[in-house]
């Protein structure tokens, strides 16, 4: 009777055991991912400040007040408006359809 008493006694200790192994385990990757968090969060924040910057300098690069200094330097002065006969005009939804080719007007 004493060993049948010791050997359960052991078997739940066992059985006790591997469920605080197994507890401690998940509380040790609950705490890795609270640790990782605050990283990725900061992370995200330099991204989304990153982006926001990437925007701004688009819209500055953009500007009309920009194009307009582009026009007068010596670079781009080459460039012209186009006169009206040389403007292209196509309808919309025509390029989506081969068989309505013949309603583009080309002058």
């Amino acid at each position: 009777m004493n060993k049948s008493i010791i050997f359960r006694i052991i078997c739940c200790l066992i059985v006790f055991g591997l469920c605080l192994y197994f507890y401690i385990e998940k509380q040790n990757e609950l705490t890795e991912m609270k640790i990782k968090i605050p990283k990725l969060a900061k992370e995200i924040s330099d991204l989304k400040e990153e982006i926001r910057k990437a925007k701004y300098e688009i819209k500055q690069f953009e500007s009309p007040n920009r194009l307009m200094e582009l026009v007068k330097s010596q670079e781009f002065s080459h460039l012209k408006h186009p006169f009206v006969n040389q403007v292209l005009s196509i309808k919309e939804g025509i390029a989506l359809k081969e068989d309505m080719k013949k309603d583009i007007l080309i002058p």
